[in-house]
């Protein structure tokens, strides 16, 4: 894979390359090391497109993770405690939970505060990961900036219908821009 494209989100380029570049540099090789070609095992079933060999999402995570995780790049887990006791304004959960919720970022290393997510799903995850996963964990003292990693549209339409992709991604945050909490994030957009 090869990154073909880059978006700057409030200052997240400058601040990536004067302060993580040999951490940016970890992450390019890995991109590029990555043979998406061999990825292609999901056989399609959806209607527009049955019997079609598309990328799997889920085996282009496992090959960044088997990959990232030897140079020391771990997915890292924020238990939230939510679940018990009072919350907002007084309310108090009625039934608790055994089961524990967390937030997690997909690659965190130690002793560096970049934060990367790798993003192969719908919109509303890309969004969510830099307007408030990386604020949250920003919040919690573990990153000050992030990369987020994203399918250009050519690469996601080689996907399951549904796949965001970098460009619609970047067009929304313009639109959007940035407000007082948001981190600064690079954006890369990659293709097979």
């Amino acid at each position: 894979m090869k990154i073909v494209a880059r978006y700057d989100f409030n200052g997240g380029e400058q601040e990536v390359f004067s302060r993580y570049f040999n951490e940016y540099c970890e992450i390019e090789q890995v991109i590029n090391a990555i043979d998406a070609h061999k990825l292609k095992l999901k056989v399609s079933e959806e209607k527009t497109m049955p019997g079609r060999l598309l990328y799997s999402p889920s085996e282009l995570n496992k090959e960044f993770k088997s990959l990232l995780n030897p140079k020391g790049w771990k997915n890292h887990k924020i238990e939230c405690d939510y679940t018990h006791g009072k919350l907002l304004d007084g309310y108090v959960s009625a039934k608790p939970s055994s089961v524990k919720p967390f937030r997690d970022m997909d690659f965190l290393k130690s002793g560096v505060k970049l934060g990367v997510e790798v993003q192969f799903g719908k919109y509303a995850f890309m969004v969510y990961n830099v307007c408030a996963n990386m604020t949250i964990f920003s919040n919690f003292g573990l990153i000050d900036t992030g990369i987020e990693i994203v399918p250009v549209k050519n690469f996601a339409d080689e996907m399951s219908t549904g796949v965001s992709y970098f460009e619609q991604f970047a067009w929304d945050l313009t639109k959007r821009g940035t407000s007082n909490i948001d981190i600064p994030v690079l954006i890369l957009g990659i293709d097979a």
